[in-house]
């Protein structure tokens, strides 16, 4: 259904207002049990255009499954499941409290909970804890350096995994005491352990890559069969207990199964039919104003740390002069972009590569459109009739941003065509340096609430992995001053301190120009009719868990 700018905007707003109303909130002393619940039981049905890459939970970096994988695996610390900003503090796990932290901030001391059983019925030792943090740079976690590259040990590790001791993680076998040794104090280190990277797996997972094959975990729910061509399967983990009710419950469906193929606009008609219960993709925006009309009640619009942004990989022509990249960023209108994503209810336009709502990093930069100055730029760098291929998930919403900015593109006087790439393998293949993406429309959302999960994942040295399908920062971007901001304030304990140099950082980003932010998106949540108990945080949208099926 097509409907004009001002009835969409109508019912977009019409739309906010009934998803804001429509929550079925769970008590907050809720115990984390769902045994003797009238709503426990039945089958979560979930779609999405495709996979989203490797179940290695300690590698894949793709919000798709880690939205999977908050339900599966549990490191030492995570973020509590809660809605709103508490959504984001941290909460023991497999630890039974927050750390004891040394006075120098170097000395970090843990202890693993008593009784704890991986979904293969092997009990959780001290010993997997440290094998797991060790794995990390034996397997290649893409955040092994960025994130973890502090621990003592860890440099050699990264330079020689083969041979990695980590002498910076000591486990007590008689007491359950776990110790982390810092070779620098880290301010975001309580952040980093609570990360989906840091999850506790058996110390007898291989080293490498596990692909299709799936690991054991100690959450509420296990992968019993998938085909990446079809489908995945989750059903409950039989040696889960609740341990910690704000880290993990134990959930009320007993099997959720994940389909695969649909396009957008097909997965919006099946739950409006009730042949899936939630959709994955980014909602058609010709499809807003027929959910706001129709389907209100089963809509709800979440706020969300995330952004879209046009990246530029600076090591590929035209790209690699910053003319171009500057003149890209000037030539795009982010209040159309805002409108192609659907409008704002749903999107603001964005002149920061750090999103609002992450304390310290606003650095009030406006972004005007400016054609005129994009062409003068384009013809100053000699880049005029360059070849150039944006690339672009293959989902509706991404596909109308897409075609707006090639337009763009050939306005200021480059070639410019259009690759669309299956929405859950974009992410890998943009990333990968052996496919030569000149510039890709991308999305980020944050990992944690610190201005570092955009700048330095996004533009850190140690971020950039040539010849990987995991590299976030696959622009190439590197600039030792703007690291040196990144190291100093991600040291700095005391978010006051931290914030005029993340905000330096931001606007030393913003001169570089390797991304160039275009919006700020809010979730859309599209449910069927017999969901109930809607549940979403922050940092991991919908929670698998906390929903329940008539």
């Amino acid at each position: 259904m097509k409907v004009c700018a001002a009835a969409l905007g109508l019912l977009i707003s019409t739309l906010w207002g009934a998803g804001a109303l429509a929550q079925e909130i769970t008590p907050p002393d809720w115990n984390g049990e769902t045994l003797g619940s009238p709503h426990r039981g039945g089958v979560l049905h979930l779609t999405a255009d495709g996979p989203a890459g490797t179940l290695d939970p300690q590698i894949n970096y793709n919000t798709q499954y880690m939205q999977v994988f908050v339900n599966m695996y549990d490191g030492l610390l995570t973020f509590r499941q809660a809605r709103g900003l508490s959504g984001q503090d941290v909460v023991p796990d497999l630890a039974d409290a927050l750390p004891q932290i040394s006075a120098d901030g170097l000395v970090w001391r843990f202890h693993l909970r008593p009784g704890l059983r991986f979904s293969s019925g092997a009990p959780v030792r001290v010993e997997d804890v440290v094998s797991s943090f060790k794995r990390i740079y034996q397997a290649g976690s893409p955040t092994a350096a960025s994130f973890y590259g502090g621990i003592v040990g860890a440099k050699k590790c990264l330079d020689d995994p083969a041979h990695c001791s980590l002498p910076g993680v000591q486990g007590d076998t008689a007491t359950g005491d776990i110790v982390f040794h810092l070779t620098h104090r880290d301010g975001e280190f309580l952040y980093k352990l609570a990360f989906a990277h840091a999850v506790i797996v058996p110390s007898d997972t291989p080293l490498h890559d596990t692909g299709n094959t799936t690991v054991p975990g100690t959450g509420p729910y296990r992968i019993t069969s998938y085909n990446p061509e079809h489908q995945m399967i989750l059903e409950r983990n039989p040696f889960f207990h609740v341990w910690n009710p704000q880290a993990q419950t134990d959930g009320f469906v007993d099997r959720i199964e994940y389909d695969f193929g649909l396009s957008d606009e097909a997965q919006i008609t099946a739950v409006e039919q009730g042949r899936y219960d939630w959709m994955l993709d980014a909602k058609p925006s010709d499809r807003l104003g027929e959910l706001g009309a129709r389907y209100a009640s089963q809509v709800h619009i979440e706020p969300l740390l995330g952004l879209y942004y046009l990246a530029m990989n600076v090591h590929e022509k035209p790209f690699t002069d910053l003319r171009v990249r500057q003149a890209v960023s000037k030539a795009v209108s982010r209040h159309a972009m805002t409108i192609l994503f659907g409008g704002g209810a749903i999107a603001e336009p964005l002149c920061q590569m750090v999103p609002h709502g992450i304390s310290g990093a606003d650095i009030g930069l406006d972004c005007p459109q400016d054609l005129q100055e994009a062409r003068r730029l384009i013809q100053e760098s000699g880049a005029e009739g360059a070849a150039v291929t944006l690339v672009v998930p293959n989902r509706a919403v991404e596909a109308g941003m897409g075609t707006y900015l090639r337009n763009v593109l050939q306005q200021i006087g480059l070639k410019a065509q259009l690759r669309p790439i299956t929405a859950g393998l974009a992410t890998s293949y943009e990333q990968n340096t052996a496919n030569h993406v000149q510039i890709a429309l991308s999305y980020w959302f944050a990992d944690y609430p610190s201005a570092s999960t955009f700048l330095d994942d996004l533009f850190g040295c140690d971020n950039y992995h040539p010849n990987s399908p995991v590299s976030p920062n696959f622009t190439g971007f590197c600039d030792q001053h703007i690291q040196s901001l990144f190291d100093q304030a991600m040291a700095e304990s005391d978010p006051v301190k931290a914030a005029p140099i993340w905000q330096e950082a931001g606007r030393g980003v913003m001169k570089q120009m390797p991304g160039a932010p275009m919006i700020q998106m809010r979730t859309i949540d599209f449910v069927s009719k017999r969901t109930g108990n809607y549940f979403s945080t922050m940092l991991n949208h919908m929670l698998f868990s906390h929903v329940w099926v008539q």
